[in-house]
Parts: structure tokens; C-alpha cells; sequence
């Protein structure tokens, strides 16, 4: 349910969290149960359920998001690469009905993910 979106409590203030980022257009902080080193979650303030649910109109949302990514890989020094990743719906491992991306860095990625 999107009343029960912890995304959506921490955006109202409801929950605390560990901010690195925030805009008009979104928000970053780092993730409880992080899973590299570095471990952001940069979120939309606009509520898109899933990636699936994106719109012409969220165009210039999610390009920022991507923005706020480079920028935020830039500041918490993770030149040497990072990975991001965006999990749409239940059987992509997406477990907040919330769209999100996740910035993860400092330690070497491995492919496949899993």
C-alpha cells in the first residue's frame, strides 16, 4: 500500500534517515542494510510505484535522479567506479512500492549480481 511506504514516511519526516541529498525533485540517504560499502538510495519525491509505471512526464524526474547519482558518486569518492540499480516490481527484487535507485560503490562489482 502506498500509505505504508516507508519511503513515502521518510520523505514526510516521519522516519528518520541518514540524508545525503536533498532537492525539489529528490531524495538520497543512505541505505539501513547497506550491501558495499557505500550504499545510497536516491528516491523520487513524485510517488512511481515501479519503474513499469513511468511516463513521458517523468522524463526530466528521472534524468535528475541520474544527475544526482554522478554527483553524488563524485562527493563520496567513488571514482573508481560505482553501480546502480533500479529493481522493478516483486520478481526484480523490488521489496518498497516506491521507485528508487540504488548507488553502490567502494568494493569491486561483480557480474552477474545474482
Amino acid at each position: 500500500m502506498l500509505d505504508d511506504n516507508i519511503f513515502l514516511k521518510i520523505l514526510n519526516g516521519e522516519i528518520p534517515a541518514d540524508i545525503v541529498h536533498e532537492d525539489e525533485h529528490c531524495l538520497a540517504f543512505r541505505d539501513v542494510q547497506p550491501q558495499a560499502p557505500t550504499h545510497v538510495l536516491i528516491i523520487p519525491r513524485k510517488v512511481i510505484t515501479t519503474h513499469a509505471d513511468l511516463t513521458e512526464e517523468d522524463q526530466q524526474v528521472m534524468g535528475h535522479l541520474h544527475l544526482v547519482a554522478v554527483k553524488l558518486a563524485q562527493e563520496l569518492g567513488l571514482e573508481e567506479g560505482y553501480r546502480l540499480v533500479i529493481n522493478c516490481k516483486d520478481g526484480g527484487g523490488q521489496s518498497v512500492p516506491h521507485l528508487h535507485m540504488h548507488l553502490m560503490g567502494g568494493r569491486d562489482m561483480k557480474w552477474p549480481p545474482g
